[in-house]
């Protein structure tokens, strides 16, 4: 997953988790935002839709199966999922730098989670530089 992957300006992450329902592995590709060292948010948008998407139930199932690939490191990553203030901070940040994602907000009832990937030392850490 080449360092320079991109879109609309927001560097991209391959996300690995294991199916909730199947337990096969699942690879998403999502826009990701730094969120300080080691550290990434997404968000779980589903582009407005009133369901959350996949990858966020995988995660929430399964949430010591949870790798990335961003640039040429991969690594094992502990997914939180951002509440009150927290959240609402992270969301102004992140609408601030991709307001697409407050449209996506307008089309559902439910409120779009954030999920905050930080890094976790391990045996699937690994960078290729």
């Amino acid at each position: 997953f080449g360092d320079r992957m991109r879109v609309m300006g927001r560097q991209l992450l391959l996300l690995t988790t294991l199916g909730a329902k199947s337990g096969k592995v699942r690879k998403t590709i999502l826009a990701s935002f730094p969120d300080g060292d080691n550290s990434w948010l997404v968000v779980a948008s589903n582009a407005g839709s009133a369901r959350h998407p996949a990858w966020y139930v995988n995660l929430a199932r399964n949430p010591d199966r949870v790798s990335i690939e961003i640039g040429r490191r991969q690594f094992k990553v502990e997914p939180q999922s951002l509440r009150g203030t927290e959240r609402a901070e992270a969301w102004r940040r992140i609408g601030a730098l991709a307001p697409g994602y407050t449209a996506y907000q307008e089309k559902t009832d439910r409120e779009i989670p954030i999920v905050r990937l930080r890094g976790v030392p391990g045996p699937r850490s690994s960078t290729n530089s």
